[in-house]
């Protein structure tokens, strides 16, 4: 699928829930109100959506939240997902809390790679971070990803004042397992705009002073944006994902489908198409074709992040992260 600026646009996020078992500060406050189950899309519906996107191009799929280990029913949809004809690749990214029970499914389903977010190595920085007192959980889960085979990403959002002192730890563990651990610009968008972060050159910067022999990776590793450096002796890559401060857009291949439906084009605007609407109103097949057809086609260009103004109101947790 070609958009309008001669991109290929072949990736889709799906996010299946809204909701979530931690309240990470810059993503989920404990107050914010979730969709009724009515509003969000069943799993027949987004199948039907799936199916429609490969049609018109989308080979890689990641599924996302909220939390979608805790949507009943979620790894039966991986499931189908995996088996779908046309889907090449079936990732997830998961807070880590029920994964100690999912990943051995995943691993036999043959999931394609497992996102783990966690963006400390401290029990009391987890609990100030994600407003629950779940580190053991999320380790536990990680641990038994790895054992089960999946290939593993840790995802760090940098925060400065709260986790600043430990990204070094952090990226020594693709030293000490066979992960990639990757470092991600916070999103100024809902409550991440309101939390100090930390841009990637400092980041890049820092670790060349701790890790010597650090250098560039050649290696495309996965369908998304991060590029990705080597350290002598890690069996893992660390990874740096710096969508604001370093545009990236004219390499942009995703789209994003929101837990209610909305196809979301990029991530900066609220523009798209509900295809929720199309569904429920007894849109044919060829009709939801043609309506992810024509919204690829009227993806922007690239992001506003730099700009300072703001199109976007909802949260990462409603957009789907």
């Amino acid at each position: 699928m070609i958009d309008g600026y001669h991109r290929t646009i072949d990736y889709l996020r799906i996010s299946i829930t809204d909701r979530c078992n931690l309240r990470c500060r810059y993503c989920m406050p404990v107050d914010l109100p979730f969709r009724s189950h009515d509003e969000i899309l069943r799993y027949e519906e987004i199948e039907r959506v799936c199916r429609a996107a490969v049609r018109a191009g989308i080979r890689h799929v990641r599924v996302t939240g909220g939390e979608p280990l805790v949507r009943k029913g979620c790894l039966d949809f991986l499931e189908r997902l995996k088996q779908m004809p046309g889907i090449e690749t079936v990732a997830v990214t998961t807070n880590g809390v029920l994964l100690e029970e999912a990943a051995p499914r995943l691993a036999a389903m043959g999931i394609d790679s497992v996102n783990i977010s966690l963006d400390t190595l401290r029990e009391d920085t987890f609990q100030k971070i994600a407003q629950r007192d779940l580190f053991r959980e999320v380790w536990k889960g990680l641990m038994t990803a790895i054992e089960a085979g999946l290939r593993v990403k840790v995802n760090c959002v940098p925060q400065r004042g709260v986790n600043d002192g430990e990204l070094e730890a952090m990226a020594r563990l693709a030293e000490q397992y066979p992960i990639d651990v990757r470092f991600i610009e916070m999103m100024p968008m809902g409550y991440g705009d309101e939390t100090p972060t930390i841009g990637s050159e400092e980041i890049e910067e820092r670790f060349r002073a701790a890790f010597p022999g650090l250098q560039v990776c050649g290696e495309r590793r996965g369908f998304g944006p991060a590029h990705y450096y080597e350290v002598p002796g890690f069996q893992g890559k660390i990874g740096i994902i710096d969508a604001v401060s370093h545009c990236f857009c004219q390499e942009c291949n995703r789209i994003r489908l929101s837990s209610e439906g909305f196809l979301k084009l990029c991530l900066y605007y609220d523009q798209g198409v509900d295809l929720r609407a199309l569904l429920r109103s007894g849109a044919a097949d060829e009709e939801l074709f043609q309506a992810i057809k024509q919204a690829v086609a009227q993806k922007p260009a690239r992001h506003g992040f730099d700009s300072g103004r703001r199109e976007e109101s909802r949260t990462m947790s409603q957009i789907g992260g």
